[in-house]
């Protein structure tokens, strides 16, 4: 198969995977599809996909991290940020340094440094591969808050220890007091060029806009183009590119908040991000899947260097590292738990009910790795400095695939049991906030329709068409506040009726838009939320523009 019969062939894979997963009578998560499908296509191509591991992590990896930070909800992240940063650094690190021992212990041909590398890289959790697992079931919304934050963060510290461990093995040194400096340098300078660039970039856009206006599409485009700058200037600079693209995300969806972009634009946008979010990560999975097969051949010919000649030990070893990583992340979670209710009794607080093992269990089962992990290890050198290969490169990646595939099977099989019926403290319904801010954004419209009625004089001959069609638009929104459901009523009536209707409906959606914006900027309404409600107000905004 030639390149782009490959490209058609990955895409297509992710069709068929979308369709399987609803079309199937058992639930099997996505990501497991596409690893089957893309098993198949390397059955059926005569060559495997050759990957050049530089332009993968490049091509993958800034728009993922740069979409995680965007997206991610910040009143979550700092409600639980103490549980967040235990497991997002603390467990990170427990698990480099615990795994990495135990993994070179288990497979001593390992050299340590790769060991370590490979410890860093299955760290990270994947919240994709989660969602694709619990979109069928009820999860409460404190443990989804907690693990996207958690997945956030730790994808960054798990591949900055990542590069640190493989860097190691090229050179065979590594300094405990130069990996802390360098360290603080990679993270300060990734956070504040991340910041820096995304805010000078977003400034200079809307002053543009602003002057001679906004198309679209270009603005789309600068939207995808954020995090590869970020991560590339970042890198230019020897700090972190994944903090810098992590950071440009966060950056993002602070700058959004002051309400610039047009409806139309943050539609677009919203759309064309959710497509390369279900692309990218589709196509890693499927991309798995394909080299699945020679991996497993060269790693199996590799057990030959780690005295087991057998190849069912490749099993054993992805079990046992499957195993340790849940125990540590089992033991952290209790451990932290445990912690919290110990310093709120310090602190002279009432301590919460004690943790339950199940919730336990279900934060640990829902360690699911994923795109990162996968992205990551595919990046790992295929020579040493003086061009030697790498030291158990194929291994390396297999055995990090195989956590990946039993991850997503442990969870699938566990996850739903263990969440069924499962809450969490303060996991309070969502619905008394949508309520309120739809009640103030009506307001906000209502009194801007009441203003436009003031300001603008109106001809006699159309004096009663304009207040009929006043009436019908704050109509909208007083049934809106007392809480009705349904649209306003539909009238078929002249045309210069619908004008004016559209008129003072569009003004009305500009109010709500600013209060919702006011509100969010104002830490009164949860930036999801907020985009939520401004999505809603933006497709109807496009309707009423493209009404006849």
């Amino acid at each position: 198969m030639g390149a782009i019969d490959i490209v058609l062939a990955l895409l297509l894979a992710l069709v068929a995977s979308s369709l399987l997963v609803r079309a199937l009578p058992v639930a099997i998560p996505t990501p497991l599809l596409q690893i089957g499908l893309g098993a198949l296509i390397a059955i059926f191509s005569d060559d495997a996909v050759r990957l050049d591991p530089d332009i993968f992590f490049v091509l993958f990896l800034p728009p993922l991290l740069f979409l995680d930070g965007w997206r991610i909800r910040k009143e979550g992240l700092l409600r639980d940020k103490g549980m967040i940063l235990e497991l997002a650094l603390g467990l990170v690190f427990l698990t480099v340094i615990g795994m990495g021992l135990f993994i070179h212990w288990l497979i001593p041909p390992m050299p340590m440094p790769v060991a370590f590398a490979l410890a860093a890289i299955v760290s990270p959790t994947d919240p994709v591969a989660v969602s694709a697992i619990t979109s069928r079931i009820p999860v409460p919304r404190r443990l989804q808050h907690v693990l996207e934050g958690e997945s956030l963060l730790n994808d960054a510290s798990g591949l900055v220890c990542f590069r640190f461990a493989v860097a190691a093995a090229l050179t065979g040194v590594f300094s405990l007091q130069a990996a802390a400096l360098t360290f603080l340098w990679l993270a300060i300078g990734g956070l504040a060029i991340g910041v820096g660039l995304t805010a000078g970039i977003l400034l200079l856009k809307n002053l543009i806009t602003q002057r001679f206006g906004e198309e679209s599409g270009s603005q789309v485009v600068i939207s995808l183009l954020l995090p590869f700058a970020a991560y590339l200037a970042a890198e230019h600079l020897h700090c972190s590119g994944i903090l810098a693209a992590v950071s440009a995300g966060v950056t993002m969806s602070y700058m959004e908040l002051t309400g610039h972009a047009q409806g139309s634009t943050r539609t677009q946008r919203t759309a064309v991000w959710d497509t390369v979010q279900f692309v990218l990560n589709g196509v890693m999975f499927v991309l798995l899947g394909e080299q699945l097969p020679g991996i497993l051949e060269r790693s199996a010919n590799a057990m030959q260097e780690t005295d087991h000649y057998n190849p069912a030990w490749l099993a054993v070893y992805v079990l046992a590292i499957n195993f340790g990583l849940a125990v540590l992340r089992f033991v952290w979670v209790w451990g932290s738990l445990r912690l919290g209710a110990w310093l709120a009794m310090l602190r002279g607080e009432t301590p919460g009910a004690p943790p339950r093992l199940r919730l336990v269990a279900a934060m640990s089962v829902a360690g699911v790795r994923g795109a990162i992990t996968l992205a990551g290890v595919l990046t790992l050198p295929l020579t040493l400095a003086d061009g030697s290969p790498f030291p158990a490169r194929d291994l390396t990646i297999f055995l990090a695939a195989g956590v990946i595939i039993f991850s997503l099977l442990a969870a699938n099989l566990a996850l739903p049991r263990l969440l069924r019926g499962l809450n969490m403290p303060d996991d309070h319904p969502e619905e008394e906030g949508l309520e309120h801010a739809r009640v103030r954004a009506s307001e906000a419209a209502m009194r801007a329709i009441q203003r436009r009625i003031k300001a603008h004089a109106v001809a006699p001959e159309e004096a009663e068409l304009h207040a009929e069609a006043v009436e019908r638009a704050l109509d909208h929104y007083r049934r809106r506040i007392d809480g009705e459901r349904g649209s306003s009523a539909s009238v078929l009536r002249a045309r210069r009726s619908n004008q004016i209707e559209r008129e003072l409906r569009l003004e009305g959606l500009q109010a709500e838009r600013d209060a919702l914006y006011a509100l969010a900027r104002a830490q009164r309404l949860p930036d999801d939320l907020s985009r939520r409600l401004v999505r809603e107000i933006d497709l109807l905004e496009e309707r009423l523009k493209h009404e006849a």
